[in-house]
């Protein structure tokens, strides 16, 4: 169920070129084409569709497992890549710009088949199976999460004793977040921002709401560019954190005065409100790099604007009731996909390249786990690293015995 199968060659050249540039799932599909280690095994996926995550989908399909594969955003699928993973024989239910009804048929048609495993991208498919086919969770062996949205709704569907399966917090492994959160969002927000603005950034206020990993990342990056960054937070350690990182730190209503691109990075609602839009200058830049469009109230901007108008591809302006213009990239939705091609695929590969050991992980120790909220393994963690610093011609020292026997004394 794709838009047009036949954008099926345009999506192969994409699929092709990261391909080249993923060393670990390459490895990883050579290996699972020898050992099938998902044979007969179901996976439903719903990650952004574009090529990084159609390349993970043929590893998993040559381990020999049976994808069907959703987006987890409307506006970050790309449908020649999704024709093109539709031509290859796996099961597809996602296009471009998918209405709200659209979007609930897509992701009910990959849980419809009864997965085995679930990889998620922030938590749709795990509440959906509990909530409108919990006769299918039977069959569930577990999950990965990819992002710490997920993880936050996994974490409150555990503590009220709701989540019923295991789930592998791909996020949280140091692999992922350390280098996705932090050097991929950073760069992967700047690219969308730059590319559908055509603004400089050099001498501008640029605002970070939340100063996680992947909010340290888009303010290293906004410094990078010559941005004066403002950090806002509502954690007292993180803000100081941002403060001796160099940062200035405020509340949002003190920066929204100043800042010329806002940028929410929070996995909250609310970040940036009406108070906060008054506030703002003249063609102020709002956009969102939290997983859900509920960071900047867009909504409220819908419904209280004088008047709204494409002022580019892709930026909506709204002009307020003062006759000042706030500008929104991409609907409030993620800015890094929703206006450009996300991660670099260095940075894919590895949170990828966790995410297909901790499937096979759950496959190999399906009928040993209790957990609900499982951390991934730590040799896995160790495995991509170790085989990245191979592929990269890095050699680091190793303990000997004596220091080995020091550090244990």
């Amino acid at each position: 169920m794709v838009r047009d199968i036949n954008l099926y060659p345009s999506g192969d050249v994409k699929i092709a070129w990261v391909r080249a540039n993923m060393p670990l799932l390459r490895t990883l599909e050579a290996e699972f084409e020898k050992t099938k280690p998902f044979a007969g095994i179901k996976i439903a996926l719903s990650v952004h569709l574009e090529a990084k995550t159609a390349y993970l989908c043929k590893v998993l399909a040559a381990g020999g497992a049976e994808m069907y594969i959703t987006g987890s955003n409307p506006l970050s699928t790309q449908d020649d890549v999704a024709a093109a993973l539709e031509a290859a024989g796996l099961n597809v239910y996602a296009w471009y710009n998918a209405t709200d009804e659209e979007y609930e048929e897509h992701t009910e048609a990959v849980i419809k088949p009864a997965p085995n495993i679930i990889i998620d991208d922030g938590g749709d498919l795990v509440h959906l199976i509990h909530t409108k086919y919990p006769e299918l969770l039977h069959n569930v062996i577990g999950g990965c999460e990819e992002t710490t949205t997920g993880i936050i709704r996994l974490q409150a569907m555990a503590a009220r004793g709701e989540l019923t399966f295991p789930m592998v917090m791909v996020n949280n492994a140091d692999c992922k977040h350390l280098f996705d959160n932090r050097y991929g969002t950073g760069q992967s927000v700047w690219d969308g921002i730059n590319r559908t603005t055509n603004l400089i950034v050099a001498g501008k206020y640029a605002v970070v709401a939340g100063y996680g990993w992947c909010g340290k990342g888009v303010a290293m990056r906004a410094k990078g560019l010559g941005a004066k960054v403002i950090v806002t937070e509502i954690d007292p350690v993180k803000a100081l954190e941002a403060h001796m990182d160099g940062f200035e730190v405020m509340s949002m209503n003190d920066a929204s005065k100043l800042g010329d691109f806002f940028i929410t990075v929070t996995g909250c609602r609310d970040v940036i409100t009406a108070e906060h839009f008054m506030n703002m200058k003249d063609v102020a830049i709002c956009t969102n790099a939290g997983h859900f469009d509920v960071e900047v109230d867009v909504a409220w901007l819908k419904a209280n604007a004088v008047k709204f108008s494409l002022a580019r591809n892709n930026i909506v302006g709204y002009t307020l009731s003062n006759g000042r213009i706030v500008n929104v990239i991409a609907q409030g939705r993620l800015v890094n996909l929703a206006a450009g091609d996300g991660h670099p695929a260095e940075i894919m590969d590895m949170s990828f390249a966790i995410q297909a050991l901790s499937a096979l992980y759950l496959v190999k120790n399906k009928d040993s786990l209790t957990e609900k909220l499982i951390d991934v393994p730590r040799e896995i963690d160790l495995r991509v690293a170790e085989m990245l610093l191979g592929f990269m011609g890095i050699t680091i020292d190793k303990l000997t015995d004596v220091q080995r026997e020091y550090l244990g004394a």
